[in-house]
């Protein structure tokens, strides 16, 4: 468990360096959560207390419409941020699904505490801050790419931006990811 906590204290000091004593009142407000494959970590319309930073292994974020079709917004792996971020600030029932493609590890954070690092230590504020603008742009890139480009330009900024992504997500949800049928990834 110990390496997992400094993973995650190198991860905070790519944008900002803790002190011993900082870091020991952060380390404290991190739980550790586990799910097997196929787990919901989010369920619709269920409350959302934590936000989560996945220490090993995928998931996806996703709607499902009327119809029952299946609308990916994300993929997340290691050393992503994922939640329904609206549930989780706002204290409103989620609005997406997130589940497993994989086993996986994660770190929860519940709101109070992320409250509470930002007052205690100012540098966990400006980390926060950073993380959700970095959050933002993937999502205005990702809707930017959706509508000005060609599904094969989205496959091959997709492959370029993210090539282990391609290799650990099945071919038919990277085609819902991309907006295709897996006949026309295929031919990419």
């Amino acid at each position: 468990m110990e390496q997992h906590y400094l993973l995650l204290r190198k991860h905070i000091a790519e944008i900002c360096e803790l002190t011993d004593a900082e870091w020991d009142i952060v380390s404290r407000v991190f739980t550790y959560k586990s799910l097997k494959k196929h787990q919901f970590l989010i369920q619709k319309e269920q409350l959302v207390p934590c936000e989560y930073w996945i220490i090993k292994g995928l998931t996806k974020a996703y709607a499902i419409d009327g119809n029952g079709k299946e609308h990916i917004l994300q993929f997340a792996m290691e050393q992503y941020w994922t939640s329904d971020f609206n549930a989780f600030q706002n204290k409103v029932p989620a609005a997406i699904f997130i589940d497993c493609i994989e086993d996986s590890e994660f770190f929860c954070l519940k709101w109070e505490d992320r409250e509470y690092l930002c007052h205690e230590i100012p540098k966990m504020g400006h980390f926060f801050r950073i993380k959700s603008h970095h959050g933002y742009i993937a999502l205005q890139q990702r809707i930017l790419s959706l509508l000005i480009e060609t599904a094969e330009e989205r496959y091959n900024n997709l492959v370029k931006k993210l090539p282990k992504l391609i290799q650990r997500v099945p071919k038919k949800l990277l085609a819902a990811y991309l907006g295709v049928t897996r006949e026309t990834l295929s031919r990419f």
